[in-house]
């Protein structure tokens, strides 16, 4: 598991306290290995060479040629065994092994009474292999324990071996070492503990600097006016300290961001207002230009046919002029937050309607309609589709998506409109699907396909003038009535969805659902109320 709770504080170990938690932890238990292990060779040492010491003293005094004051003493007790009867004090279970010519002549050990108790030969036969005259060994005697084991020559009694068991010395090593593991791993427990909320402690500043970044980065800085009021503290603000620096330089560069964003506003507002401005003076211009050429071409008998012809054409664009003035003005409005009518209407008609009207607009290709249909009462009562609004921006959101999908296909695409009731995340609501199967828009393009004056030049390319307002217009509108707008598009299929939320429907009975019934609209055959 990566996380891991100390009383009520959530850690991860990608965090930078759980980082200097380890950190410490690890540092810690590396010092007291080394200081453990050198306290425990360090004592080993000092009681080998306390040891040998002994060892040294008593085969010393086992092989010195005897002095003449030593024959006047009595001849020691029969079970005295090897002369332990006098001498430097030698601990209990020394071991003394005498060997001529390489095989043992007597082996005996010193009894907790002070007596030699004797050893059989083949337990103590690893001794013959220390070199007389070199400094003290360890030797494993096996059941007898561990040894160490210095050589001495005797003029009377040939090679002398004198041991003194390690046992005492390996439990006093053995107890320090277990001393050690546990105070050290108490004492690197508890500097593990102190030091989590220790550095909790510290770095509380640098949690409330990172708040104040997540609370800016939630905020919708992509439009509109943006009032960036978030600061760091004061306190956590205080240049003298790592976490203050940090404070002090995100403050400047919120301070940096917020100026641009103001910049940005101001920059949009005053785009906006001639955009505004803009398309309301060309009204009036443009109104009397398509006002005379319609006058003109009344007398089109009077003009030679050139003059006419050019006429006409200053007629076509006079009109596509005025509506894309109608659409920047429209957008303007949008953006300047003017709010669009609101009244309750049933979203069929509307679609019945542009469906329609995309069919006389391009009959060449195929345009069904989807609704949801009930056998008892008319269509307005058996589809209940209805959404507060604004009638005639509805309408222009229908009639954009069908015109983007008549522009942008081949003759021959089948076109499908496609209305049904549908649940969101707020309740409610009526679903709009407007499909084709025409050839898709480039994946370069697709992210971008709602941005104003976006068009593709290849795969959905124009085969008729286009403003690149069409799209920009249905985001804005369906933005404004509280809704959603999806796209989906591969080769093949192109798929825009309208998801907008429900008005609220008062029927005579409940609705009931019906089977969906698919139709090729034709305005002779298109569904009348």
């Amino acid at each position: 598991m990566s996380r891991w709770s100390l009383g009520r504080f959530p850690w991860s170990v990608r965090t930078l306290q759980a980082r200097i938690v380890l950190a410490t932890v690890a540092l810690l238990t590396v010092v007291s290995a080394v200081v453990g292990v050198g306290a425990v060779w360090s004592l080993h040492g000092y009681l080998e060479r306390q040891l040998d010491e002994q060892v040294k003293a008593v085969s010393l005094f086992r092989t010195a040629p005897p002095r003449p004051e030593d024959d006047r003493r009595p001849p020691p007790p029969p079970d005295a065994g090897g002369g332990f009867t006098s001498g430097p004090e030698r601990p209990y279970g020394t071991l003394e092994v005498r060997a001529t010519d390489g095989g043992i002549t007597s082996a005996v050990l010193l009894g907790r009474r002070g007596s030699d108790h004797p050893v059989a030969f083949d337990q103590v036969a690893p001794v013959i292999a220390v070199r007389p005259g070199a400094p003290p060994d360890t030797v494993d005697l096996g059941e007898l324990g561990t040894y160490r084991v210095m050589a001495g020559t005797s003029a009377t009694a040939g090679t002398v071996f004198i041991g003194i068991n390690t046992a005492g010395l390996d439990a006093t090593v053995s107890r320090l070492a277990v001393a050690e593991a546990i105070i050290f791993g108490l004492g690197i427990l508890l500097a593990g503990i102190a030091s989590a909320f220790t550095t909790r402690l510290t770095l509380r500043p640098l949690h409330r600097v990172s708040a104040t970044a997540r609370r800016v980065a939630e905020l919708p800085l992509e439009s509109g006016e943006v009032d960036l009021a978030e600061r760091v503290p004061d306190v956590d603000a205080d240049p003298r300290s790592e976490v203050g620096q940090v404070g002090v330089a995100f403050n400047r560069m919120l301070g940096h961001v917020g100026a641009a964003l103001e910049a940005r506003q101001e920059s949009e507002t005053r785009v906006r207002r001639f955009v505004a401005d803009a398309s309301h003076e060309l009204r009036t211009p443009l109104a009397a230009i398509r006002g005379y050429s319609e006058l003109a071409r009344r007398r089109s008998e009077e003009m030679p046919p050139e003059v006419a012809g050019l006429l006409d054409r200053v007629g076509s664009q006079t009109e596509r002029m005025t509506v894309l003035v109608e659409d920047l003005l429209l957008l303007a409005r949008l953006d300047a937050g003017r709010p669009l009518a609101r009244e309750r209407i049933d979203l069929t008609r509307t679609v019945v309607d542009a469906v329609s009207d995309a069919h006389v607009a391009a009959p060449e290709h195929s345009w069904s309609l989807e609704l949801p249909g009930d056998d008892a009462d008319g269509l307005d009562d058996a589809t209940g589709l209805h959404v507060v609004g604004d009638p005639e921006r509805l309408h222009q959101v229908v009639a954009n998506l069908l015109s983007n999908a008549r522009m942008h296909t081949p003759p021959g695409t089948h076109v499908t409109t496609r209305l049904a009731r549908a649940v969101s995340g707020r309740g409610p609501a009526v679903r709009l699907e407007v499909r084709d199967d025409g050839p898709g828009v480039p994946p370069g393009l697709l992210p971008h396909v709602f941005e104003r004056f976006a068009r593709g030049e290849t795969g959905r390319a124009r085969t008729t003038g286009s403003t690149g307002l069409g799209l920009s217009i249905v985001a804005a509108v369906v933005a404004e009535h509280g809704g959603e707008l999806e796209v989906t598009s591969r080769p093949g299929e192109t798929r825009f969805l309208v998801t907008l939320p429900a008005a609220e429907t008062a029927h005579r009975r409940p609705p009931q659902w019906a089977p969906v019934r698919e139709s090729r609209t034709h305005p002779a055959q298109a569904p009348q109320r």
